[in-house]
């Protein structure tokens, strides 16, 4: 798409926007409900197109992304009323006879551009907040999943005119050209180098933005962890969509005396949900593209590898693999891994793996295994992070009740229900003052009387 065209679409949003049509909330609404009903219609679309760009099952595709859209769509339907409200506050006597209260307003024209890695809940979610809140929305997904991003156009298409909504395809030019326009707001998620160009971007206009980014997240079991329901979740947590889940345990760091038990729950597990040959499990996803497939492959140590390690370079495919007796100084440690490798370090107490974490970039996501509170609460208060579990991995996502969003180098700001419709909305602090009543305290020329009611007011 050339750089006019993509002006032409910005300038007609905005137009649409300033014509106030997407201010009802019912409008707002009959838009989620078109989305639903056209997701439910295309739904076996979505999955054969997830499964092609990222070898997925129709069961892991409704799980992890489909089945999560369509619920926020349905916590957005019963709730936008509510948050569309105008809040009352508080007013100070000194401002009597007044009302004060808290007015929600779309910010405008948003951008959101996603990522492949779940291509179709990482569009869709931010999008269905940024309607929620009364926005226009340009859309970019991914070069890399072009199956979805096609299955994501004829959606959008279907359900709103481009003045509303607009999907903008292709890959690096149209980005390029979309960071040059001029938006209300814009949300990404993806990458923290592409993050810091949005950023740079986004300062020419002065736009806001929310950056949903990633990092190495930690997953410290603690020496009073139940190590067998443990490996069993981190299991889950690690190998699911292949690693490539921008919250997905990263690495492991341990207790030094539970290690090797720890270790073989994890061999023990990796063969219960993936069996011997998971190559050949048609559940087995893939990875996105050989760049990253040769980019993982090379941060596996065969002198570490404790189990898997083997890979097909013509499927995309690697192994779910454990890579023992790691070291912070290894290739494996130096990035963010994306994919089916799990290293496994140690340390030798609490307060020594609290003080690692948080010597290292901030991470997107961190959990922590124990059967100690007191170990619960010390790491959650002391470490710093975007969200995360205990006792499990990547589920605090999947609420529309909480918050999702980074710290730090994984990213800023913060969507999913509420979160989401405060994401896109501004809101103005108003004071309504009534005409019946002026005080006259605050007017030239001052008074000692009044100067004792200021002192009585303010304090």
């Amino acid at each position: 798409m050339k750089e006019q065209e993509i002006q032409k679409i910005v300038n007609t949003q905005r137009n649409y926007f300033y014509s106030h049509a997407t201010l009802p909330v019912e409008y707002r609404l009959k838009a989620l409900r078109r989305l639903h009903l056209s997701i439910r219609r295309h739904e076996d679309e979505i999955n054969e197109a997830i499964r092609q760009d990222l070898g997925k099952s129709s069961f892991e595709s409704y799980m992890c992304e489909t089945g999560l859209v369509l619920s926020e769509i349905s916590y957005m339907l019963k709730h936008t009323p509510i948050y569309a409200r105008e809040r009352r506050v508080h007013t100070p006597l000194a401002q009597f006879h007044s009302r004060s209260f808290k007015k929600p307003s779309p910010y405008g024209v948003t951008l959101i551009m996603s990522p492949w890695n779940y291509p179709f809940l990482l569009t869709l979610d931010p999008l269905v907040d940024a309607l929620a809140a009364g926005n226009t929305a340009v859309v970019k997904p991914s070069a890399y999943s072009p199956s979805t991003s096609a299955v994501i156009k004829t959606i959008l298409e279907e359900c709103f005119p481009r003045k509303y909504v607009a999907v903008v395809t292709g890959g690096r030019a149209e980005n390029t050209s979309l960071l040059k326009q001029k938006f209300d707001y814009i949300f990404f998620t993806g990458s923290q180098a592409v993050g810091k160009e949005v950023m740079r971007n986004a300062t020419e206009h002065l736009t806001p933005v929310t950056l949903e980014l990633g990092g190495k997240s930690p997953c410290i079991v603690e020496k009073s962890a139940n190590l067998k329901l443990a490996a069993r979740r981190i299991v889950f947590g690690k190998f699911l969509n292949c690693g490539q889940t921008c919250v997905a345990p990263d690495y492991i760091y341990c207790d030094a005396s539970i290690k090797d038990e720890l270790v073989a729950a994890l061999k023990a597990e990796m063969r219960r949900q993936y069996g011997e040959s998971p190559l050949s499990n048609k559940d087995y996803g893939k990875i996105i593209n050989e760049k990253h497939f040769h980019r993982i492959c090379g941060l596996i140590d065969p002198a570490k590898t404790a189990a898997g390690g083997s890979s097909n370079p013509k499927t995309l495919q690697i192994e779910p693999t454990l890579m023992d007796n790691v070291t912070f100084s290894d290739a494996v440690m130096q990035e963010e891994i994306f994919g089916p490798v799990l290293p496994v370090l140690t340390y030798q107490s609490l307060d020594q793996a609290i003080r690692k974490i948080n010597s290292m970039q901030h991470p997107l996501a961190l959990y922590i295994f124990t059967g100690s509170k007191e170990a619960a609460r010390q790491v959650t208060a002391r470490c710093g992070f975007g969200g995360g579990c205990i006792n499990d991995t990547i589920i605090h996502l999947a609420t529309s009740e909480m918050g999702f969003g980074g710290f730090g180098e994984s990213g800023m700001g913060a969507y999913h229900g509420k979160d989401g419709f405060d994401t896109f909305s501004h809101y103005k602090s108003i004071v309504d003052k009534k005409t019946w009543l002026d005080l006259p305290m605050r007017y030239q020329p001052y008074k000692s009387f009044n100067n004792k009611l200021l002192h009585i007011f303010l304090k």
